[in-house]
């Protein structure tokens, strides 16, 4: 599947990856949030630790673990990008901020 990021790049969401992130429970019924949350993200950072992966956040409120970012964890190579996984988190984590929504 091909999705589109907040800059207009389309980002491969492959079969094995979105039933690896589907496999967590609270991760079920988020699939049309990780489309969202990379098309409209309130906050993207670049990571800490590979400078090729992105971080996009968006929040939700009333997720099946309550109100949480979502963090859809993207890498980015010269001819290619690609989500590695996504997750519901409590807070957004440290590392470069690229864009923030105004």
């Amino acid at each position: 599947m091909i999705l589109i990021d907040y800059q207009g790049h389309q980002i491969r969401l492959t079969q094995e990856r979105l039933t690896h992130i589907l496999q967590h429970p609270e991760m079920l019924t988020m699939e049309e949030e990780i489309k969202t949350t990379l098309q409209y993200p309130e906050e993207v950072r670049r990571s800490k630790t590979d400078t090729c992966v992105i971080l996009s956040y968006r929040f939700y409120q009333n997720t099946q673990v309550g109100n949480k970012w979502l963090c859809v964890v993207t890498k980015y190579l010269n001819d290619d990008a690609f989500v590695i996984t996504a997750y519901l988190t409590h807070r957004i984590k440290s590392g470069e901020l690229i864009w923030q929504q105004k």
